[in-house]
């Protein structure tokens, strides 16, 4: 049977001066889903084919953090992690929302952590998406495969389409849904003007946070999904994610 479409309106707050874009359909607890940092992602992007089912028993926030989808093109000067669980924070402050589910893919599940260790009243329960918040894995060579295709999207002769392809052929285990209009609508948010602009003039590269010594801070039960043969984030990784936080 096919799944209900839903319409998705954009939405604008400002948090520290940062022109936020956010989404949101349903009822009910909220649950604010957060997109990876692949070029050109957005949580449209990762998350629009599961809104309609999501928000059949949630308020659905499809969340942009800074510099991605509609949102403000800020450069970050301290640790990405932090800045993202801040902004998050008062992201949720003013929409009034006092603590929500997190629903994140990689990156967007990196920041959802930070959040829970930060501020563990905020967060009622986490599912993150082969989120690597630890630096060292003992299995495998980092960076791994495609966190180098994402440093390298920008580099060399920059942007193109046959660079978007590759990654998400990457990213996923099934590309048979990989459309050319998928891939084209990707590939157009990777080369905003202001995108090109952050990337070559403006964003210094930031050393990667370790959140290992925190993880047992998160009060909140989470869910930890991976991919078994995941290519952006090693699996033993996961396993000691399992360890550390309490609730996993």
């Amino acid at each position: 049977m096919a799944t209900k479409s839903v319409q998705l309106e954009s939405k604008f707050v400002t948090v520290e001066g940062v022109r936020i874009h956010y989404q949101e359909v349903g009822e009910g607890a909220p649950l604010i889903c957060i997109h990876g940092a692949g070029p050109g992602a957005s949580s449209a992007s990762n998350f629009k084919n599961n809104t309609p089912v999501l928000s059949e028993k949630f308020r659905v926030i499809l969340y942009d953090m800074p510099q991605f989808g509609k949102s403000e093109k800020v450069a970050i000067d301290e640790g990405r992690l932090t800045f993202n669980g801040r902004i998050l924070k008062g992201f949720m402050e003013q929409i009034n929302v006092e603590k929500a589910s997190f629903l994140g893919n990689s990156m967007g599940g990196q920041a959802a952590l930070k959040l829970a260790i930060d501020n563990p009243e905020r967060v009622e329960r986490l599912a993150v998406i082969g989120s690597t918040p630890v630096a060292l894995s003992v299995f495998n060579p980092q960076p791994l495969e495609g966190i180098k295709m994402i440093a390298g999207y920008y580099k060399g002769d920059g942007p193109s389409r046959e660079k978007m392809r590759a990654l998400v052929e990457t990213l996923v285990y099934d590309s048979s849904f990989l459309t050319d209009d998928v891939l084209e609508e990707r590939y157009q948010s990777s080369i905003d003007p202001e995108v090109l602009d952050l990337h070559a003039n403006r964003q210094k590269p930031l050393p990667k946070q370790d959140l290992l010594f925190e993880l047992s801070k998160i009060k909140a039960k989470t869910l930890l999904i991976w991919g078994l043969d995941d290519r952006f984030g090693a699996l033993d990784i996961g396993l000691t994610m399992l360890r550390y936080i309490q609730g996993a």
